[in-house]
């Protein structure tokens, strides 16, 4: 587990490499999706943090131009913009929807929202330890969860940002925003879309105010946050939501029988 790579942050604890041992356990093959995450909503009537605090943060590119520029954006990161009335349920703020995604992965999610699915599902976050050992898919020390190279043989197996981060993104591996779940080939284990696509909760701690996410998303390039190799981490409030956060279940294997996707 973990890494020494030059290319890594060091500040986020990804290394040293270090050996670990995991119990047997499941782990979906792809993140929840919109249409699950509704089946949860209509059965409970759970309101995820966002919905309780009113607005959550969405890429700037994606918004009309008088929501981008009337709505508040972080200093360190200007791409993001904090949308009033964006939810899961409309990832772009008022007026937007989910049609023809609802195979994509449920955004605008919360840690606490990951639990209160988790906990609904009678299935629970993955470890740090348990993830990195599914992303991985069999492969030992491999940079990535196909391999070491970013595009083996010029196809893209992930979906980051391609181009000038954050003023063009060119589409190159297909997609601007979140993609379908199970695009892409899956990983040695059968999981897809474990670097890219949306970052995923974890139930351990990154530190004592945040907790851990993995995988990266479609927004993460080379030039500033590579984090969609197998071995990076970074973490945030359980609070925090945004249009790139998600999450996939675990589950210990005497659970896994009834709670397979």
């Amino acid at each position: 587990m973990g890494t020494d790579d030059s290319d890594g942050f060091p500040g986020d604890g990804e290394g040293p490499v270090r050996e670990v041992t995991v119990a047997s356990f499941a782990v979906d093959a792809h993140c929840v999706t919109n249409e699950r995450f509704a089946a949860f909503t209509a059965a409970t009537d759970y309101r995820t943090d966002a919905e309780r605090f009113g607005w959550s943060y969405v890429f700037a590119k994606f918004l009309p131009g008088a929501l981008r520029k009337n709505s508040p954006r972080p200093e360190q990161t200007p791409w993001w913009c904090g949308v009033q009335g964006a939810y899961w349920r409309e990832p772009e703020g008022p007026g937007s929807a989910l049609d023809g995604r609802e195979h994509h992965p449920v955004v605008h999610i919360s840690w606490n929202d990951a639990q209160a699915y988790c906990s609904w599902a009678g299935t629970r976050l993955p470890t740090e330890a348990e993830w990195e050992y599914a992303a991985r898919g069999g492969l030992d020390g491999a940079r990535y969860a196909w391999g070491d190279e970013l595009t083996p043989d010029g196809q893209h197996r992930c979906n980051i940002w391609q181009g000038a981060f954050p003023v063009r993104n060119t589409e190159e591996d297909g997609f601007v925003g979140t993609a379908p779940v199970d695009s892409f080939p899956p990983n040695g284990f059968g999981l897809h879309n474990v670097a890219g696509n949306v970052w995923e909760w974890c139930a351990c701690a990154f530190d004592p105010e945040h907790r851990a996410m993995r995988g990266g998303s479609y927004l993460c390039h080379d030039s500033y946050c590579n984090r969609y190799r197998v071995a990076a981490r970074t973490g945030n409030t359980p609070d925090s939501s945004s249009g790139n956060l998600g999450f996939r279940c675990a589950a210990d294997t005497a659970d896994a029988t009834d709670n397979a996707d």
